[in-house]
C-alpha cells in the first residue's frame, strides 16, 4: 500500500512536470528557430501555435476542458486551415516552376556556377590500399601531377594539392564506371596546381580551370558576369536577376532560377483580363455548373425511378433487381471509369460497335466538344444513382401507407401518386444531400482526370483548358501542365475562387438543412 502511494507521488511530483514542460518548451523553441532559418515561415508560425497552445492546455490546470478539444482543433488546424492559408498566400505571389526559390537561395545557386578557362588536363583514378591517387596528365609533357591518398566516401570539399612525378603509378587506373558512381563526390574535389591554379573535374575524363561566372559587387545584391561583364540585379515586380545597361535602366536578358516576390491581386486580375485565360474560364465555368446540375437531377431521378420500381410489391424477384441495380456502388469508382473509358474508344469499343452495326454511327466520343461532354455525364450519372437509389428506398418506406389508400378511394392513377405523394415526400429530404451532391460534382476531379484528361483542348488560350475540364482539373493542369511553366500561383488563385463558390454551397446547405429541421 505504501509502495502504491510513493509511486503515485513520484509521478504527480510538480518538479517532474515542470521538467516535461520546459523540455516541450526547449524543443518546440529549437523546431521553430530550425524552420525559421530555412525560410519555412508559414510551418514555424503554425508549430509555435499548435505546440505552444498544446503545452498551455495540458500543463495549467484551469484549460483543463479544452484537453478534450484541442486534439480535434488542432487537427483542423493543421489539415484544412494551414493548406488554406498557404494556398491563398501562394496566390498572391509569382510562385511557378521558375520563381520557386527565395532570393538568398536563387542568389546563391546563381554564385555557384563556374565558367572553363585554359586547356583541360586529362586524369586518372589510382587504387592505394582503400583510397585512391589522382593523376593529371600535363600538356605536351611527360609528368604527371600527383595528389596525396584520399577517399571516396566523403560528400564535402575536399582540396588536393598536387605534385609533379616524373614515373607512372604502379597498378591499374580506374574504369569509367568507378568514375561514374563517384562523381558526385569527385565533383567536389579541388585540385591545386604547384602554381596555386584550381582545378575542377570538368568531365569523366578531364580536370579544368573554373572560375566563378558570377561575382557578388559591394552591394551585397549586384551579380557581375565574370567573362562578359554584364551587370545584373534583382528585380522585385518580375522575381528575376535581370540585366541592366549602362544607363542603369532593365534590359531584356533575364537570369534563371528566379525568386518567389508578392504581386499582389494580380494573379486574380488575369483571370478577369487575360483573354486567354478569361474565355476559356468562364467556359470552364459555366460548363462545371452546368455538368454539376445535370449530374444531380439525372442521378436523382433516375434513382427515383428506380427505388419506386423495386418497392412495387407486385414486382417479382424484387431482391435480385435491388442487389444487381446496387452493383455499380459496390465497385471503386476509378474501376468504372477506367472501363467506361474503353467501352466508348471511338475504334475498338464496344458501343460505337454495337452504333455501327445499328445505325452506322461511330460518334467520335473523345475529340467532339459535345459528344465528350454527354459521354461525361453519362458515366457520372452511372457512378450516381445507386446512391441517390439506396437513399429513396429508405426514404420510401417512412411514407404513410394511409396515404396512398386515401389517394385511391379518390380514384388517383400511380402518377397522380407519384407527383402529389410521392415525390413532394421525397424532395424535401433530398434537398440538402441533393445541394451536397453538386458541391462533390463541383470537384469531380478523378472523372475527368482518368476518362478525358480534359480533352479536347481549347485553340488559342494561354494555359492549357480543355472542353471537358472542370475547374478543378483546371486548376490542375496549369499548375503542373503549363506548356510555358507551371504557374502555381495563378492555380492558387483560381483554387480560392473555387474554395469561395464550394462555400457559397455550403452555407446554402446548411441554410437549407436548418429551415428543414426548424
Amino acid at each position: 500500500m505504501s509502495a502504491t502511494l510513493r509511486k503515485i507521488v513520484w509521478w504527480q511530483h510538480p518538479a517532474l512536470k515542470w521538467f516535461a514542460v520546459g523540455f516541450c518548451l526547449l524543443f518546440t523553441g529549437y523546431l521553430v528557430v530550425l524552420m525559421y532559418a530555412q525560410g519555412e515561415y508559414l510551418f514555424a508560425m503554425l508549430t509555435l501555435v499548435l505546440l505552444g497552445s498544446g503545452i498551455y492546455v495540458f500543463s495549467n490546470r484551469k484549460a483543463y476542458v479544452w484537453r478534450y478539444t484541442y486534439p480535434g482543433i488542432a487537427g483542423i488546424s493543421l489539415f484544412i486551415l494551414f493548406p488554406l492559408i498557404c494556398t491563398i498566400a501562394i496566390a498572391f505571389t509569382n510562385y511557378s516552376n521558375t520563381n520557386q526559390l527565395t532570393f538568398e537561395r536563387a542568389q546563391t545557386v546563381l554564385m555557384s556556377r563556374h565558367y572553363q578557362t585554359g586547356e583541360p588536363f586529362n586524369f586518372k583514378l589510382y587504387p592505394v590500399s582503400d583510397q585512391w591517387v589522382l593523376a593529371l596528365s600535363v600538356p605536351e609533357s611527360t609528368h604527371l601531377l600527383i595528389s596525396e591518398p584520399f577517399s571516396l566516401a566523403g560528400t564535402e570539399e575536399i582540396v588536393l594539392p598536387l605534385h609533379e612525378q616524373e614515373q607512372k603509378l604502379e597498378g591499374n587506373a580506374a574504369a569509367l564506371r568507378t568514375i561514374t558512381q563517384h562523381r558526385q563526390t569527385l565533383n567536389q574535389l579541388v585540385a591545386v596546381l604547384p602554381d596555386g591554379s584550381k582545378l575542377r573535374m570538368s568531365s569523366l575524363r578531364q580536370f579544368s580551370a573554373i572560375n566563378p561566372l558570377y561575382s557578388l559587387d559591394e552591394d551585397g545584391v549586384t551579380l557581375t558576369n565574370g567573362q562578359t561583364g554584364i551587370q545584373y540585379r534583382p528585380n522585385r515586380d518580375t522575381g528575376f536577376y535581370q540585366s541592366i545597361n549602362a544607363e542603369g535602366e532593365w534590359a531584356k536578358e533575364t537570369l534563371s532560377p528566379g525568386f518567389t516576390v508578392s504581386i499582389g491581386w494580380k494573379n486574380f486580375l488575369r483571370v478577369i483580363q487575360d483573354e486567354g485565360i478569361q474565355k476559356p474560364f468562364l467556359s470552364i465555368f459555366i460548363w462545371t455548373v452546368v455538368f454539376s446540375l445535370l449530374t444531380v437531377v439525372l442521378t436523382v431521378a433516375l434513382g427515383m425511378i428506380l427505388a419506386c420500381i423495386v418497392q412495387w410489391e407486385a414486382l417479382k424477384g424484387r431482391a435480385i433487381y435491388r442487389v444487381l441495380l446496387i452493383l455499380p456502388y459496390a465497385v471503386p469508382s476509378f474501376i468504372s471509369i477506367l472501363i467506361f473509358k474503353g467501352l466508348f474508344n471511338q475504334s475498338f469499343g464496344e458501343i460505337n460497335l454495337v452504333l455501327n452495326g445499328l445505325f452506322g454511327l461511330k460518334p467520335d466520343w473523345f475529340t467532339d466538344p459535345t459528344l465528350a461532354r454527354t459521354m461525361l455525364i453519362i458515366v457520372n450519372t452511372w457512378l450516381g444513382y445507386p446512391y441517390m437509389m439506396i437513399l429513396c428506398m429508405g426514404l420510401l418506406k417512412s411514407i404513410p401507407d394511409d396515404l396512398y389508400e386515401a389517394s385511391a378511394l379518390d380514384g388517383a392513377g400511380p402518377w397522380q401518386n407519384f407527383t402529389k405523394i410521392t415525390f413532394p415526400s421525397l424532395i424535401k429530404p433530398l434537398t440538402p444531400l441533393m445541394i451536397a451532391s453538386f458541391a462533390f460534382n463541383f470537384n469531380n476531379f478523378v472523372l475527368i482526370q482518368l476518362l478525358t484528361n480534359g480533352k479536347p483542348d481549347h485553340i488559342g488560350t494561354t494555359t492549357p483548358a480543355g472542353h471537358t475540364d472542370l475547374l478543378v482539373s483546371y486548376t490542375y493542369r496549369i499548375a503542373f501542365e503549363g506548356g510555358g511553366g507551371q504557374e502555381f500561383g495563378l492555380a492558387a488563385a483560381i483554387a480560392t475562387l473555387i474554395f469561395l463558390l464550394v462555400g457559397a454551397l455550403a452555407i446554402i446547405n446548411l441554410k437549407t438543412t436548418r429551415m428543414k429541421f426548424d
